[in-house]
């Protein structure tokens, strides 16, 4: 049994990202002379280079992105005329604190923020990189920041593809995923979720993301493994597939205090593991009896399995050595 298990779980596993193979040198892009704007990039500047002006920024340059040749601005724009997007993760006082230190003492400030036009009129500027940049700069009593800003305000949903530089945990990229979904609901609900794939990377991260907006604390870690295997991006309005995630973190959260419960029957028999949790909700998942081939079951019925599961489960029936080999994400991963 253990053996079928583990090769369901082999043959289940979500599938790795494909790294793309290091392209032959000076193969892709444009080269330094192509990067000039032309006529038609001209066109595309020229009302972005006009609500620089509006808001009292300065237009320093127009050019084609030498990888992809998109038409983009640099330009300095007032500081109190852009803001971070409302999606990103949240600030670190530490590291903004420093990097302040830092642009003080080297009287530069070296490293632009991308900037996309805001949603409402009259707003300004978003930026969805340079929040602790941004911070830092306000800290020190600056009045401008230099800014590479894009015609495409779509890029700001892409955050999760292009912040790259510091791993993010599940509770940030759950936050940072549901943060991305209310702005879409906000400015349009009626477009299908799953047009958003690319940019809200994994369903179950909505859920989730709901879950531990109001409670922080809340150990996500051991249930993404169930829900990713089961919720898929809908072809429903956003507004629709909105409220159904809002309903399942409901589910998900019922579940939560029974597990609660179990765990704490556990340990009241003296049954110690950092992975107390996991085992239990692990116990309750119905997807681990399902053969390879079976159809799996919506992630509505997974989470009413379990919860039913929870009512049953018997404590008593639990050893110390099956504890010990226990595994996945710790009680306190959130």
């Amino acid at each position: 049994m253990a053996s079928a298990t583990k090769t369901e779980a082999t043959k289940r596993a979500p599938a790795k990202r494909k790294t793309p193979r290091k392209a032959k040198a000076a193969s892709v892009g444009l080269t330094a002379a192509e990067c000039a704007p032309g006529d038609d990039e001209q066109f595309v500047l020229g009302p972005l280079a006009a609500r620089v002006e509006e808001v009292g920024g300065t237009v320093i340059g127009r050019y084609r992105d030498p990888l992809g040749g998109t038409p983009l601005l640099f330009a300095v724009l007032p500081i109190d005329q852009i803001e971070p997007t409302p999606f990103q993760r949240d600030l670190s006082d530490a590291h903004h604190k420093r990097l302040a230190e830092v642009i003080t003492k080297t009287a530069r400030f070296l490293d632009p923020v991308i900037a996309v036009t805001a949603p409402a009129p009259g707003r300004g500027f978003w930026t969805p990189n340079g929040l602790h940049r941004l911070s830092a700069m306000r800290r020190i009593g600056a009045k401008a920041i230099t800014a590479l800003v894009v015609a495409d305000r779509e890029v700001a949903w892409q955050i999760l593809a292009l912040n790259t530089e510091k791993a993010h945990n599940l509770k940030e990229r759950a936050l940072e995923v549901v943060r991305i979904y209310r702005g879409l609901v906000a400015e349009d609900d009626a477009r299908p979720e799953s047009g958003f794939a690319f940019y809200l990377e994994d369903p179950a991260l909505v859920t989730l993301g709901m879950v531990y907006e109001d409670h922080p604390r809340f150990a996500g870690g051991a249930y993404h493994p169930v829900l990713r295997r089961v919720e898929r991006f809908s072809d429903s309005a956003l507004a629709d597939s909105a409220r159904e995630h809002a309903a399942r973190a409901l589910k998900l959260l019922e579940v939560e205090a029974e597990v609660g419960r179990v765990v704490e029957g556990l340990r009241a028999r003296g049954l110690t593991s950092p992975y107390l949790r996991s085992f239990v909700v692990a116990r309750l998942n119905p997807l681990r009896w399902l053969k390879a081939d079976a159809e799996l079951p919506s992630p509505d019925d997974v989470l009413a399995s379990m919860l039913r599961r929870a009512a049953k489960f018997d404590i008593a029936k639990v050893k110390q050595e099956e504890l010990t080999h226990a595994g996945g994400a710790a009680d306190d991963d959130g």
